[in-house]
């Protein structure tokens, strides 16, 4: 059966995903299903907690397949460690988590071997939760000593710049008192980290290679070893 085109109650949007699970088995159970799915990219797999908390940190993701029992750190305790948790579908062997994943307000939580028809429902339940989740099409900035409201639309790209950031918009660029993980948790998915120094808007994206990103603009920025292949879902 495919399940490759959301229902048409949802507005399509490319949801990104990463698994978590020290199990290759449980990866490619994941992976094989997801095929079906058009509208469900896997960003990154990853077999321990600990790795999987630096491409948290680094680019927005909207759902987690997250195992419970892993090694150095569980997965109830990674849960546990986000400001702002992504969706996440707990896939467990184990029944006795369930009530203290419902209690982090994890989307759903599947029982290992996990069915094709189980994961649908779990999917369904993620793009519910899309789409009622308000999109903000401002962001709200500390410019010189005040907050200053800009418009998502206008902006390009953000750069880092020591304990600031540079917001490149359409007429002009603005320096705000943030960080880059700190902007980009409030960006909704809406932007991209391409390089330990740049995020992109999304929207102003018309051409991804191997060493760069180009916008509407015409700049070209740099993407960063680390970020090749999450560059990749952005076209």
């Amino acid at each position: 059966m495919d399940f490759g085109k959301p229902p048409s109650l949802w507005n399509y949007q490319m949801i990104k995903a990463i698994i978590v699970d020290d199990e290759p088995l449980a990866h490619q159970v994941i992976l094989h299903h997801l095929e079906s799915y058009s509208d469900i990219k896997v960003v990154s797999q990853h077999f321990s907690a600990k790795d999987a908390l630096y491409q948290l940190a680094k680019s927005t993701i909207d759902v987690v397949f997250l195992d419970i029992n892993m090694p150095e750190l569980s997965g109830l305790e990674l849960i546990q460690s986000f400001a702002n948790p992504p969706q996440i579908i707990i896939v467990s062997a184990y029944e006795e988590y369930a009530l203290a994943g419902y209690e982090l307000n994890v989307t759903d939580y599947l029982l290992k071997p996990v069915s094709a028809q189980r994961l649908q429902q779990a999917i369904n339940k993620v793009r519910e939760r899309i789409s009622q989740t308000p999109k903000s099409k401002t962001i709200t900035l500390k410019v010189d000593r005040e907050k200053r409201k800009l418009s998502l639309d206008t902006i390009e790209y953000i750069e880092a710049y020591g304990n600031y950031v540079k917001v490149h918009q359409e007429d002009q660029t603005i320096l705000a008192t943030t960080t880059l993980k700190q902007i980009l948790e409030q960006l909704l998915g809406s932007f991209t980290q391409i390089h330990k120094s740049y995020i992109v808007n999304n929207s102003r994206v018309i051409a991804v290679t191997n060493e760069h990103v180009e916008l509407d603009t015409g700049d070209k920025i740099k993407i960063g070893k680390s970020f090749k292949e999450h560059s990749k879902v952005l076209l």
